[in-house]
């Protein structure tokens, strides 16, 4: 029964407010890893010519990087799956064995003219996941929470190769950043029950404790861009 699958997260979240309360966290929680950072300095062109674009962003669990992206202005879907992997394994149990090579992912989508490529990735790196956790995210531990980025085209890895190597350079993490560039993968879209999670279940622990942190972070480090009202997937035309 797919829906059991969800309470693998909520025995996770038990650990980390032990953890918390004990003064024993081994990761940092939403909120304290969010950090300040410069836009990339290579970009799309001022005037891009197609007139909606994909990125394809891996930052652990895929319901927070989802909700992240649902408020951006500029951003006309955010779809949550996996990438990395093949067809017949984008399944969440078999994802969740951590052997399948997927990574949980969300399929941004995004009008050009309205928000860049490297806008994107500027808000990736500094409020939707902290990029410099390895095979991990939070409470979430396995290759399948990877910081990696799939992207679609090969200025698109062009920006992101650059963007990581600024950020490196620029020492803004207390770490470096380990996030992996991986072309030429599918996105699969996953289970209705992942689209949009956060929304739907803004009380749900794991949520509240992890994600909700993130979407106050958009909200107070990037104003003029956030949306109050998300772009829903259940709002939309059925995924293809």
């Amino acid at each position: 029964m797919p829906q059991a699958s969800l309470f693998l997260r909520p025995a996770l979240i038990i650990v980390a407010v032990l953890g918390a309360v004990v003064g024993l966290r081994g990761f940092s929680s939403a909120a304290e890893s969010a950090r300040s950072i410069s836009p990339p300095a290579l970009d799309e062109p001022a005037e891009p010519q197609a007139p909606s674009e994909v990125a394809i962003l891996a930052g652990g669990c895929f319901w927070g990087v989802q909700g992240v992206f649902q408020h951006v202005q500029g951003v006309t879907g955010a779809v949550s799956g996996y990438a990395g992997g093949a067809a017949d394994t984008a399944h969440y149990e078999m994802v969740s064995s951590n052997t399948t090579g997927h990574a949980e992912s969300v399929k941004v989508t995004f009008d050009p003219h309205r928000i860049s490529y490297g806008r994107i990735l500027q808000i990736y790196f500094s409020v939707a996941h902290d990029p410099t956790e390895l095979n991990r995210q939070g409470p979430d531990v396995g290759t399948q929470y990877r910081s990696a980025i799939f992207p679609t085209n090969s200025e698109q890895e062009r920006i992101a190769e650059a963007y990581i190597a600024q950020l490196n350079q620029a020492h803004v993490f207390d770490a470096p950043v380990v996030t992996k560039i991986e072309p030429g993968r599918a996105f699969y879209a996953a289970e209705d029950y992942h689209q949009d999670f956060l929304t739907r279940n803004p009380r749900y622990p794991y949520i509240v404790i992890n994600d909700l942190p993130k979407i106050e972070n958009l909200k107070r480090m990037f104003p003029e861009i956030y949306r109050t009202t998300p772009v829903l997937v259940a709002a939309a035309a059925p995924r293809s």
